[in-house]
């Protein structure tokens, strides 16, 4: 049965997205997903223009309704990305996830991002964890737009805008549409704690992280809805997603494909196809 579909003039071969961040930069990683599974797209783990330390562990905190992490966008920053592109089997679509705090900053990374290979960028609007490229960002109607209006500006590929759980989601994807995004992403994690009764501290070194998993899918199922019903172009729906029911359920709610994360980190690579 053929289950391909086009996005922005993308064209997967599943509706089934791997999200970002899930397998870091490593290209053998990726390549065997590729390889394994019948994965549609593949979005890189987030890169911004200079290499990013991170935070320092644990990063990473298990709950029995998903997981919390707070990384701080490590990545090796953009300059690193072409190499890892031209390695990676060129069977899927792959877009490039790209955090920023200014439009300007947003654009160059964007055009480095291009020239590297992309076929599309996924704009990080709404990292709950890091201080001037996530949620603060992504709550900003107009700054949201001016971002998105600078990135297309200065690209031919097709431009992704990723939003959060906030109460302006809405106007903030009305106005991204508005700039020119070629697709809503929606949601990301959602910003929580998890604390260590014996140690009597928050488990992870930031304090807060971003909840993934389960606990948000009804979250991410409500604002997909409210997306379908605002906007005209198309929403890949993420949040929670563990099984097929999950991802029917997002695409009910109105999302072309569904992007899955937590899962794969608890599951493993199969559940893609599982799913």
């Amino acid at each position: 049965m053929d289950v391909s579909i086009t996005i922005a003039g993308l064209n997967l071969r599943t509706p089934i997205v791997l999200a970002s961040g899930v397998l870091g930069s490593r290209y053998g990683t990726i390549n065997r997903v590729i390889k394994d599974t019948l994965v549609g797209a593949i979005v890189t783990k987030t890169f911004t223009k200079e290499p990013r330390e991170g935070y320092l562990t644990p990063i990473i905190a298990y709950t029995e309704v998903g997981l919390v992490n707070a990384i701080g966008l490590a990545n090796p920053g953009i300059d690193s990305l072409k190499e890892i592109l031209s390695n990676i089997i060129k069977e899927v679509p792959v877009i490039v996830s790209i955090a920023s705090s200014t439009p300007k900053e947003f654009a160059e990374t964007s055009i480095k991002a291009e020239e590297a290979g992309a076929n599309a960028i996924e704009l990080n609007l709404s990292c709950p964890h890091v201080k001037g490229h996530g949620l603060e960002v992504g709550q900003d109607p107009e700054y949201v737009r001016e971002i998105v209006e600078s990135v297309k500006s200065v690209l031919k590929i097709p431009v992704f805008a990723k939003l959060g759980f906030n109460d302006k989601i809405i106007e903030v994807a009305k106005e991204a549409e508005k700039a020119g995004a070629d697709a809503i992403v929606a949601i990301n994690s959602v910003k929580a704690m998890v604390i260590d009764i014996y140690a009597k501290k928050p488990i992870l070194s930031n304090k807060y992280g971003g909840l993934s998993g389960p606990a948000i899918h009804p979250i991410a199922v409500r604002i997909v809805y409210d997306l379908y019903e605002n906007v005209e172009v198309p929403i890949i729906g993420v949040g929670g997603v563990t099984k097929w029911e999950d991802a029917v359920e997002l695409i009910l709610a109105g999302a072309s494909s569904v992007a899955i994360a937590s899962a794969i980190a608890i599951k493993g690579i199969n559940v893609i196809d599982e799913v």
